[in-house]
């Protein structure tokens, strides 16, 4: 690992819904002046090995990771596992599982776009998707380019977020399933943005439970009273406050930056010492 810096547990890279290759993203990571870099992609853990090849060229200490959207009774959550083993079989045959769901439901998607008069093909989403996991940015890119929305932000806006005319449901991962298929994999379980997911202290204790280990107070999209919220919380449940940019490229997500939050050296020590 490099000298002492940033600790960003937080990115994505083409492999999921970010803009830029693993690679791309550690050179990033780097000028941003982390020294812990954590990549967690959308249900895959496709990226890690190239990330893992750029975070030694770059002297980072890459933490290998995954995001995994699941549900806590109706409320859709999102889930990081940190520390994880990539080649886990458990965890490969789960990506496969879902990698095979997303292409059914952008098929999905897709039929229901050329309904509305917004006509794409899967043959143009792989295209700008540039990796296994395929998703609703990934046709939202596709629709602009098609000129059917004037960014990936309308084309969600009128297409594709939940209730619009082209949105069709995720696959539905129970929390408690998400957070056995990650320990299970060697890693541990952080709810990711809280307050995005607007979570009360209630679920929080529920969580923490079942044995999630930290909690990503520190996020780009909660202002410090809601930072305090839920540091308050992590405190009364016994979880490690961690930091995230959620960082995507500044196409996808033009306000995060690697680096623009952070944690301490202490915080990511205790967290890998929750590792089952």
């Amino acid at each position: 690992m490099g000298a002492p810096g940033l600790i960003d547990l937080h990115s994505h890279s083409l492999a999921s819904d970010g803009q830029y290759a693993a690679a791309e993203v550690a050179a990033r990571a780097r000028r941003a002046g982390l020294s812990v870099w954590g990549l967690c992609d959308h249900d895959t853990v496709a990226g890690l090995s190239a990330a893992a090849a750029a975070a030694a060229v770059h002297g980072l200490r890459l933490v290998p990771g995954i995001e995994l959207s699941a549900f806590l009774e109706r409320r859709e959550i999102h889930l990081l596992g940190h520390f994880v083993d990539p080649a886990h079989p458990t965890l490969t045959a789960f990506e496969d599982f879902l990698a095979g769901h997303r292409r059914e439901r952008v098929r999905q998607i897709v039929a229901r776009l050329a309904a509305l008069g917004v006509h794409v093909t899967e043959e143009a989403i792989l295209r700008v998707s540039g990796g296994k996991t395929i998703g609703r940015p990934h046709v939202a890119r596709a629709i602009v380019e098609a000129g059917g929305a004037a960014s990936v932000r309308d084309a969600f806006d009128r297409w594709l977020g939940e209730g619009k005319p082209a949105y069709v449901q995720r696959y539905r991962l129970e929390a408690a399933d998400a957070v056995a298929l990650v320990r299970g994999a060697g890693g541990t379980v952080t709810i990711a943005h809280p307050g995005v997911s607007r979570l009360e202290v209630a679920e929080v204790a529920r969580l923490a439970a079942a044995g999630v280990a930290g909690i990503e107070a520190i996020h780009p999209d909660q202002n410090p009273s809601v930072r305090e919220k839920y540091e308050r919380a992590a405190a009364a449940s016994g979880l490690v406050v961690t930091a995230g940019s959620d960082f995507h490229g500044p196409d996808v997500s033009p306000d995060r930056h690697l680096g623009m939050v952070t944690m301490a050296e202490e915080a990511l020590a205790a967290l890998e010492a929750r590792r089952p």
